[in-house]
């Protein structure tokens, strides 16, 4: 119940709306009502032109005046009166209806636009341990999949809910006034029909729980199936890829027929149900009506109400089992929203000002999962304007050093300073603003070469995009484009090279112009003279900068004013080139694999 008012909370925004549509649905349930009233006159007085004779006499006076007015009234005079109202009525519900549908379709509609926004949001704001842990495919069902699930919840659960009680209340009330007694066994009835289902409902929430992760697994291969398909096809790995998915696919297949053989059971039994109780008035009706004691019409207008009674009981449970459904999906949701970022912003937090004088490592120590420590207890004082290369083979905490320094992760033990300044009493922003990075594999998005250069940078003209596209040797296949600054590169920069990525991710960092400067070995991966252009552009980039290198080529260690070697989470050495090689440590070890062996 928590958790479905919670999803219902979603909608307070939106409670005007949602209260012009419960007026419109009271309307719409009236005319239902006084539509089917339109039987008893129109079968009995016009018809067969015989009395109204009504079998319960402890009704309102009004009912009992009204019936008065309807017997003497000429047949032809009726049946026109009759028309007309009846012609109001249809055209009053059929407005009613139309609005009050399309005001919670408004509302429901919004719900969902800002639930995705919420789940949008929150995943910008959650840390990088965050997306370590999440698959990407999981995270888009949950966008797309469970949020349009939990959908039914408004436009078909709180709409209809209200909706058809009103309806089950108006008719209910017919059923009681017609004929009390008769009416109780509907009483009975109800709940035998409404029990099982609701067991039934409560089951249908756990396999659609099920449901909603197998969805996700499916995107989750999708998503990897598709980013990686240049590799599936290397290996001639389609079939195997296609037998993976048709395994996933079928045990999808496979829950949401269970979803669906509990919902369609609903009509059958509730049918069954209802049709010996509809034997039973029948009998007792038809004795009556037979007797005198009740009038024909009378007993149409009892049939046709306990008839319309059914319909929203089995809406209604039927509106239950949806929720069920839809739930499932809310504790997806709501997992997710309920997740806080490992790393805060304290909310007294500083700005920092731009960094004058020094970065400092104070007896850093760091751990991905709790147990094992990958940096350990490191100190590292780096003065502003210096050159730092980080020196060792992968896994031993390069990357994850100058991670820590961008707050993507937090020490589990120690403090970075800037200029004295512990980094968690600053804003993250303004943190960050002093900061540029340039990775080993750039990030290029589905978008113009100019906002490529200005992602993340505001206020910049053409022409300061320009200049900085110049100083990163990319204005020249840039000039190439059909569009030039306004070509669209394609999804992760799919219609330009590895080499021109990377000079486009230069251009973003010159544009940018940062004090402190991250580059995650810039040109491992690229040919020699694509090399040659970022090494340039990579030199112009670094001048006056305090700048962080992560290198696994000596080839870029060399140009460092000191070189850290680190080796299983701990600074090995440290030094100039020629030091180090002097040394015959770890770095003259990398020395010789890289060039004398070669």
């Amino acid at each position: 119940m928590n958790l479905y008012l919670r999803i219902l909370k979603m909608a307070k925004p939106y409670l005007a709306v949602i209260a012009c549509a419960i007026a419109f649905m009271i309307i719409s349930t009236f005319t239902d009502g006084a539509s089917l009233s339109m039987l008893v006159p129109l079968a009995d007085k016009v018809l067969t032109n015989k009395p109204i004779v009504l079998s319960n006499q402890n009704v309102p006076q009004f009912i009992n005046e009204l019936i008065s007015k309807a017997n003497s009234m000429p047949q032809m005079k009726l049946l026109t009166g009759l028309a007309v109202v009846l012609l109001v009525l249809v055209c009053l519900k059929g407005i009613t209806f139309y609005l009050q549908a399309v005001l919670m379709e408004i509302a429901g509609q919004r719900v969902i636009r800002d639930i995705r926004g919420k789940i949008f949001e929150k995943i910008q704001y959650m840390s990088m341990d965050f997306f370590s842990k999440s698959r990407v495919g999981d995270l888009i069902s949950r966008m797309t999949y469970d949020v349009y699930v939990i959908r039914h919840v408004l436009t078909e659960g709180l709409a209809e809910g209200i909706y058809y009680s009103f309806q089950l209340l108006v008719f209910l009330v017919v059923v009681l006034v017609v004929y009390f007694e008769l009416a109780l066994i509907v009483l009975v009835v109800m709940p035998l029909v409404g029990f099982p289902l609701i067991k039934v409902g409560k089951r249908l929430r756990k396999i659609s729980k099920q449901a909603q992760d197998k969805m996700g697994e499916l995107n989750v291969r999708m998503q990897e199936t598709f980013t990686s398909m240049n590799i599936v096809k290397a290996f001639s790995m389609e079939r195997d890829e296609s037998s993976r998915f048709k395994i996933l696919n079928q045990d999808f297949y496979k829950l949401m027929l269970k979803t669906m053989r509990r919902t369609l059971m609903i009509n059958p039994f509730s049918e069954i149900i209802a049709a010996f109780a509809g034997v039973i008035v029948l009998i007792i009706g038809g004795r009556d009506v037979i007797a005198g004691e009740m009038s024909f019409g009378v007993f149409m207008l009892f049939l046709a109400s306990l008839a319309a009674l059914m319909k929203p009981a089995k809406r209604l449970i039927k509106v239950y089992n949806f929720n069920q459904i839809a739930l499932a999906a809310g504790e997806r949701i709501f997992e997710l929203l309920d997740q806080e970022p490992s790393v805060q912003e304290k909310p007294q937090a500083a700005i920092l000002k731009e960094p004058k004088e020094s970065v400092e490592y104070k007896n850093i120590y760091f751990s991905y999962d709790g147990v094992k420590d990958v940096i350990k207890g490191i100190n590292l004082k780096v003065n502003m304007g210096e050159v730092l290369c980080f020196v060792g083979p992968s896994g031993v905490g390069k990357s994850t050093l100058v991670n820590l320094l961008l707050r993507f992760y937090d020490p589990t033990s120690g403090e970075i300073l800037i200029d004295g300044v512990n980094i968690r009493e600053v804003k993250i922003d303004s943190l960050r603003q002093h900061i540029g990075l340039v990775t080993q594999e750039p990030v290029i998005f589905n978008d113009t070469v100019a906002n490529n250069i200005s992602y993340g940078i505001r206020g910049k003209s053409l022409e300061q995009i320009k200049r900085a596209a110049i100083a990163a040797n990319a204005d020249e296949f840039i000039q190439s484009m059909p569009d030039k600054y306004h070509s669209i590169v394609g999804e992760r920069g799919a219609k330009i090279s590895g080499g021109e990525k990377q000079r486009l991710a230069i251009a973003r960092a010159i544009l940018k112009n940062p004090p402190i400067l991250i580059m995650d070995e810039a040109t491992a991966q690229l040919d020699a003279v694509s090399e040659l252009k970022v090494q340039e552009a990579i030199q112009r980039l670094i001048e006056g900068r305090t700048v962080f290198l992560i290198a696994h080529r000596i080839s870029t260690a060399r140009r460092a004013d000191r070189i850290i070697v680190v080796d299983n989470g701990v600074i090995a050495e440290q030094g100039k080139h020629d030091e180090l090689i002097q040394k015959g440590g770890l770095y003259c070890k990398y020395y010789k694999y890289q060039y004398q062996d070669a």
